[in-house]
C-alpha cells in the first residue's frame, strides 16, 4: 500500500524520535488484515524492516539515522512510502554468520528460538548491522556465548560488556 507522509520527530524523546505519520485508512487496512511486521519502502530508495507503532493518539514508524541518511531525509521531508506485510520468519533478515552458528550449536538454537520475536530481531539487528563478515561473525559468536553463559536469559546490559570484553582480547 503507498502513501504520502513527511518526517517528523517527537522532541524530547530518546526512544522514538524522528518518525513517519501513518495515515489511519493504512493503518485500518494492514490491522484488518492482522498484519503487525512490514517491509517499508521510501521514495523507491530504501527498504527496511518495521512496524507500525502507537503513540499519542496517532501511529508511525521510526525512521532510524541510518535510513534518514540514505535517503536524505530530515524533519518536514515528503515522502513516498510503501508497506507491504513482512512474510519473513524473524521479520528481519536472519545474517548468514549467526545462521550457521546456530545450526551447528543446538544449545544456542534452542536458547535463540525460545526468544521472544522481539528480542530475536533485536539480536539479528544487532548481527546484521556491520557490513564485516568478520565482525558479523563476531557480534553471533557473542550473542551465542552469552544466551548459553546465562542459560537463555538475554540481559543487554551484560551483552554489552560482553562485546566490550570480546573486543578487548
Amino acid at each position: 500500500m503507498e502513501f504520502e507522509a513527511k518526517i517528523d520527530n517527537f522532541h524530547n524523546d530518546n526512544v522514538y524520535g524522528h518518525h513517519l505519520i501513518i495515515p489511519e485508512e493504512v493503518v485500518e487496512y494492514f490491522s484488518k488484515k492482522k498484519v503487525k511486521r512490514f517491509i517499508c519502502t521510501l521514495n523507491d530508495v530504501h527498504s527496511f524492516p518495521c512496524a507500525i507503532l502507537p503513540k499519542r493518539g496517532i501511529h508511525f514508524i521510526h525512521i532510524n539515522a541510518e535510513v534518514r541518511k540514505k535517503c536524505r531525509l530530515q524533519i518536514g521531508s515528503k515522502v513516498q512510502a510503501t508497506l507491504k506485510p513482512d512474510t519473513s520468519k524473524y521479520g528481519m533478515p536472519m545474517p548468514e554468520e549467526m545462521d550457521e552458528l546456530l545450526k551447528i550449536d543446538d544449545e544456542a538454537n534452542d536458547f535463540f528460538h525460545a526468544l521472544t520475536k522481539g528480542k530475536q530481531r533485536s539480536l539479528l539487528y544487532i548481527i546484521g548491522k556491520p557490513k564485516s563478515s568478520d565482525i558479523r561473525l563476531k557480534k553471533a559468536i557473542v550473542v551465542t556465548e552469552h544466551l548459553k553463559r546465562l542459560n537463555g536469559k538475554l540481559d543487554f546490559k551484560i551483552l554489552n560488556q560482553d562485546f566490550k570484553d570480546y573486543n578487548q582480547r
